[in-house]
């Protein structure tokens, strides 16, 4: 299992794309959290008996509330990201063999669907390569686009482009009086020193929030929670975690974690105090985390976020392309069955974009 876990972190050392949520130390605690029964498997892809690629599938039943049985790649909601891992230069011979294994395999399966995947970069131009060789149906079903941070600007020069002076003021304001509070700092952590204390402020400061409240905080759940803590440990020990928090007295008021996949990164996780809303402390905290693409040598950090969201569509200017695609499987009647199913989602994509 050891040689197992080595091949598949070698695999996103050098991958086309990053994917920490499809790394080791996230994917399989993500299943013994939440695959109790099973469902999913591994699709590897190997060349002359060295792993070059892998993505985890499920079969489901159903597809926007209706009996469609399909493969799909596998998340949860805490897997925020869907491209699979490959090696770079593989990403061609990768999707064909996904899609000879899909066609022979396909069962009760109509199609294929890959939500949440980069609709640029290398690996979506091998998959539309392979595609268009095949001349099989299948079509972008969704699109969406979420905050990114890629800028070469130092941190004044990009918050003057992202930011109105007067926001960029009020920000300041609001630093020097929570510092009237008492002794505030921001405090960057790697590793795994301090971790399990960190990862137990950090549980303890989001359930005392709104997410507690609505049970949706980490600490909620086992499941959440365990994830959270495995995942994190996992990442550290790989030089895969970066930590920062604002501090007031040394008792933490925000805080967020980060996977390292150089030569970007991932947010995960934030959480604040809202005893200290008033002082914004979580738009701080994003403020002082655009020093990390100078800090870390990496060139873009992918949000995580959610479309539209009110502070990282703010305060972070780059947007990322995300997509679910739907891709035909099988013989001649299953692809016809599966392009008039096609034809009429994208027709009702398109009048809610015209309308």
């Amino acid at each position: 299992m050891n040689d197992e876990k080595d091949a598949w972190d070698e695999l996103a050392r050098c991958a086309a794309e990053p994917n920490p949520f499809f790394e080791s130390w996230y994917l399989l605690p993500s299943l013994e959290s939440f695959d109790g029964r099973g469902n999913v498997s591994i699709l590897r892809f190997t060349q002359k008996g060295v792993l070059r690629g892998l993505m985890p599938i499920v079969r489901q039943r159903h597809y926007g509330g209706w009996l469609l049985p399909h493969i799909g790649n596998w998340r949860h909601p805490n897997i925020f990201f869907g491209t699979p891992l490959i090696a770079a230069g593989a990403e061609v011979p990768f999707w064909r063999a996904v899609l000879g294994w899909a066609d022979a395999n396909p069962e009760m399966s109509l199609f294929l669907h890959l939500s949440e995947i980069s609709l640029d970069g290398p690996v979506f131009a091998g998959l539309k390569s392979v595609l268009a060789e095949d001349g099989r149906p299948w079509g972008v079903v969704a699109r969406k686009e979420r905050a990114l941070l890629s800028s070469d600007l130092d941190v004044d020069a990009y918050l003057a482009k992202s930011l109105p002076a007067r926001k960029r003021k009020d920000l300041n304001r609001r630093f020097r009086r929570l510092g009237e509070l008492g002794e505030v700092n921001f405090k960057w952590e790697s590793g795994s020193e301090g971790l399990v204390r960190w990862i137990d402020e950090f549980l303890a400061l989001e359930a005392a929030g709104w997410k507690g409240d609505a049970g949706s905080a980490l600490a909620c759940d086992a499941a959440t929670e365990a994830l959270f803590r495995e995942s994190l440990i996992g990442a550290a020990k790989r030089e895969r975690l970066v930590r920062l928090s604002l501090r007031l007295d040394d008792k933490p008021i925000a805080m967020l974690s980060t996977f390292l996949t150089p030569p970007g990164a991932f947010g995960f996780k934030t959480a604040f105090d809202e005893d200290y809303a008033r002082f914004s402390p979580g738009f701080l905290l994003e403020r002082e985390f655009l020093t990390a693409l100078h800090r870390f040598d990496i060139s873009w950090c992918d949000s995580c976020a959610a479309a539209n969201h009110s502070v990282m569509d703010l305060i972070w200017c780059e947007r990322r392309p995300l997509g679910h695609v739907s891709i035909a499987i099988g013989g001649p009647l299953r692809r016809a069955a599966f392009s008039q199913l096609l034809r009429k989602e994208l027709a009702g994509l398109n009048k809610k974009v015209n309308a």
